[in-house]
């Protein structure tokens, strides 16, 4: 999407769709969790947290993305770009974990990765805002950015909340 903003300002609808259906799987797999004759690989509470991190990365992804259109941003500033860059291989690392996830493989490659990434997207936050304190740029346009950026930030350390899910419920295994 910010590739091509605003060009590709109708894919922020596509993402809201995403969103809602991210969130009608999250609550199935907490109503089936819930369901006390499910087989879980394992326990409802690493469960409960892994689906509420994964849906975080959505719900924040979603409303980077409604924001750039309700504040009619015109073009996208090369930091956010970095950050979408950033978000979509963190994204990609989580989507390879929960795959080694069902198949019990070692996840410390991307469990290193999203860590990695996390702390690369921390870096460029900082440097974005305080881009936006260099060359007496309007205020209303450091609001917007800001608000846009720290939703990227919170999407980004979504991912990293799912990654220490994960070390989690593989430390649990590794006890067994």
């Amino acid at each position: 999407m910010l590739a091509d903003f605003p060009e590709q300002a109708g894919l922020a609808r596509e993402i809201l769709d995403c969103e809602h259906e991210g969130d009608r799987i999250a609550h199935d797999i907490l109503h089936r969790f819930a369901d006390r004759e499910s087989r879980l690989p394992f326990d409802s509470a690493d469960a409960h947290a892994l689906t509420s991190a994964l849906d975080d990365i959505i719900d924040f992804t979603e409303e980077a993305a409604d924001r750039l259109v309700l504040y009619r941003v015109e073009a996208p500033m090369e930091q956010a770009q970095a950050l979408t860059t950033v978000l979509v291989d963190a994204t990609t690392q989580v989507a390879a974990a929960l795959c080694g996830l069902g198949g019990g493989d070692d996840l410390s490659v991307q469990l290193v990765e999203i860590h990695r990434l996390e702390n690369e997207g921390d870096r460029l936050v900082r440097s974005a805002t305080a881009s936006l304190f260099e060359d007496g740029i309007d205020p209303m346009t450091v609001i917007r950015w800001k608000d846009i950026f720290d939703s990227l930030e919170h999407a980004i350390d979504a991912c990293e909340t799912v990654a220490h899910v994960l070390e989690g419920i593989g430390l649990k295994r590794r006890r067994r």
